[in-house]
């Protein structure tokens, strides 16, 4: 594997990313912890626009279907001891030049959340943290996953006619993961918490429940389903516990469980605060980009190859809070990292 590093921006606690279909070009977006901007960014890592400079807060971002420009964003989660005023927004590209900004739904604690489409229908899911705090490090109010239907028609909404959201599932301590995993032809969430890891499976129909599945109960900060080894079962890679240190990988067993497979072999003392995390295919392969932010703050791929995992070093002491992989129009594989305790955000081209 050969990495060619470029390094496109110097933003401060640079954290969330996301691809962005935008004046029909491939672009991506880079949003900030603190309060700090939002940048805009073309597919080669050039520096299109300012989105926003402040408020700032970002954890997520996600395109709205449809290719209008037009995303969602997290505001105001400056930390899980700071986020109490967390609100989902609505951004869009006006026809005379820059961005119109408005309040989709507040929710309070929102640390990720997705869009899912199943049958043609999208649907909104919203993982909140916890659900309320009243000193520094206080975890003891549950966080909650709620969902909505997310209408086509998003040009209703603003701060005094808002989403209304109706909770999935509560009870979640420390619900800290989201990951998009594609299911039977229609998409679900995977959402890590204290509890384990459970797939949150969308209506079939709009007004029927939501399918809640627990795949582990082993403290988790993040997860994904990846079929490394090619046999037709989806591996479940786990980050242990909340911002934790352990890198492991679940397989299927006879009876349909999962229990460990392979462990990261690296002293936990140097993967602190594992973080980022994405699954994609990477030189042809299933691959599992991560990244930690204290130890030794490195960023690697974990693939399949001759009979057992191989890990792949992407960059080292950049503390990667978030990654995200796409293929550019030359067909080249490109990580996007934000490397948070470094306000570095790098590009990275991976090639044979």
């Amino acid at each position: 594997m050969k990495i060619e590093k470029k390094i496109i921006s110097n933003l401060n606690k640079c954290y969330a990313m996301s691809q962005l279909a935008y004046k029909g070009e491939n672009c991506f977006l880079v949003g900030a912890e603190k309060k700090d901007p939002c940048y805009l960014f073309a597919e080669d890592g050039t520096l299109l626009e300012t989105v926003w400079e402040q408020p700032g807060g970002v954890m997520t971002i996600t395109p709205v279907p449809g290719g209008s420009g037009s995303f969602l964003a997290t505001h105001q989660f400056y930390s899980p001891n700071d986020s109490a005023n967390a609100k989902i927004i609505i951004a869009e590209p006006k026809a005379e030049g820059g961005w119109s900004i408005r309040t989709l739904v507040d929710a309070p604690f929102v640390h990720r959340f997705g869009i899912l489409n199943r049958n043609g229908v999208n649907y909104l899911i919203v993982c909140c943290l916890k659900s309320g705090h009243e000193y520094k490090n206080d975890w003891r109010s549950y966080g909650v996953c709620y969902g909505a239907v997310l209408p086509g028609d998003l040009s209703s909404y603003n701060e005094t006619n808002q989403l209304k959201l109706s909770p999935i599932k509560i009870g979640m301590l420390k619900n800290h993961g989201y990951s998009l995993v594609c299911k039977d032809g229609y998409d679900a969430a995977l959402v890590a918490c204290e509890q384990g890891v459970f797939l949150f499976n969308p209506p079939a129909a709009v007004g029927e429940a939501w399918e809640v599945e627990q795949l582990l109960s082993v403290p988790s900060s993040d997860a994904v389903l990846v079929d490394f080894d090619g046999d037709g079962k989806l591996e479940l890679g786990s980050i242990a516990p909340f911002h934790g240190n352990s890198i492991v990988i679940y397989h299927l067993d006879e009876h349909g469980n999962y229990v460990p497979q392979w462990k990261l072999g690296r002293p936990e003392a140097e993967t602190e605060m594992v973080h980022a995390t994405w699954a994609c295919e990477l030189l042809g392969k299933p691959s599992w980009i991560v990244g930690w932010r204290k130890g030794t703050k490195d960023t690697v791929a974990i693939s399949w190859g001759e009979g057992d995992y191989v890990v792949d070093y992407i960059d080292r002491n950049t503390g990667c809070a978030n990654a995200m992989h796409f293929v550019n129009k030359d067909g080249k594989d490109v990580i996007v990292a934000t490397n948070r305790e470094i306000d570095e955000v790098a590009m990275y081209i991976i090639t044979e």
